[in-house]
């Protein structure tokens, strides 16, 4: 039996390994560890927040990942259709403590039991059952040529099987090292998503839209604006599917700064978000995951152009106050 608005979200489970802020007083390092990655993410908040949501990943058994899978079952995640096989779960370092995002993030993903997996080896006919929408993200893609052909697999299932699909445009230069730029993956992964979510960058670089290279950190709020609604606008005519186009636009200045702002933009009109400004960052790293999960949040729930603008980048800033990957479902 079908669920009322239930998403099932796929991507590689992940244990972010985290610097601490300082160093112990023998001069030894010290490591946190959390549970993560973008859809493992996404799925917590939405959660949280009381939605029907499946969790779809392939990790080997072992304590480190009962631990992983059970703090998301704990908040609410259907975690049985998790695919066992393998030996390596996906790491990632994070040589900040909050997550500064330039150069500092090492990625130990290879021949991760998710990694490794082909096309043909999901039913996704059997494992789309009973739910209306899937989400994913670029960074699967991104790994290498049969996790790559494993999503096209899954949407091309999706919209036969009638779901609305979305697509988180991650992009990580460091993941995309297998010889394909995503220009070459992305735009026919795009073609059968409903909704679009990302920057004006990020949709540069893999859906071939413009940008204009001119602009930087001192470049007006209503200057992004204007672009992001030009670029959304470019995303309409390329991909006839899409009718969801939703834009981040973050920057931060220092460890402890971040000014955060979001559009949302549809065929007919184009939603700008506050803008928020805070010089006490906790932790960045799921921002733009919590964002996300609030735009499936706003879409599923029929809210406004201008409710799902504000629920989505509320959400994304609200993060920026919790340690680890996972957003308290705060917004």
């Amino acid at each position: 039996m079908q669920q009322k608005n239930s998403i099932l979200v796929f991507g590689e489970l992940l244990i972010r390994l985290s610097a601490a802020s300082a160093r112990l007083a023998d001069n030894s390092n010290v490591l946190s560890v959390f549970t993560g990655g973008s859809e493992a993410n996404v799925s917590a908040s939405l959660a949280q927040w009381e939605l029907p949501v499946t969790y779809l990943t392939a990790v080997p058994e072992n304590v480190l990942v009962k631990t992983a899978v059970d703090e998301l079952s704990g908040l609410g995640v259907d975690v049985s259709k998790i695919w066992y096989n393998g030996s390596r779960i996906g790491l990632y370092f994070l040589l900040s403590a909050n997550g500064l995002s330039s150069g500092e993030v090492v990625y130990d993903r290879k021949f991760s039991s998710f990694s490794t997996l082909k096309p043909g080896t999901i039913d996704w006919d059997q494992v789309l059952e009973g739910h209306t929408w899937f989400h994913f993200t670029a960074l699967t893609p991104a790994l290498n040529e049969h996790t790559a052909a494993l999503c096209l697999e899954a949407v091309t299932a999706a919209k036969r099987k009638g779901l609305t699909v979305s697509v988180d445009l991650n992009y990580r230069n460091r993941l995309w090292d297998y010889g394909v730029e995503p220009i070459h993956v992305m735009p026919q992964l795009a073609a059968q998503c409903d909704v679009i979510m990302g920057n004006i960058w990020a949709a540069n670089k893999m859906l071939g839209t413009g940008v204009d290279p001119s602009l930087n950190r001192n470049t007006s709020v209503e200057a992004y604006i204007e672009h992001a609604a030009g670029s959304a606008n470019e995303i309409f005519a390329k991909f006839p599917q899409c009718n969801h186009v939703a834009n981040t636009f973050r920057f931060m200045d220092n460890p402890s700064h971040n000014l955060f702002y979001g559009t949302y933009h549809t065929r007919d009109d184009h939603y700008v978000s506050k803008i928020y400004e805070t010089q006490e960052v906790i932790d960045r790293i799921g921002s733009g995951d919590a964002f996300m999960a609030g735009l499936i949040y706003g879409l599923v729930q029929h809210q406004s152009g201008q409710e799902i603008i504000d629920r989505a980048t509320g959400s994304g800033y609200q993060k920026l106050f919790v340690k680890g990957d996972f957003g308290d479902g705060s917004f």
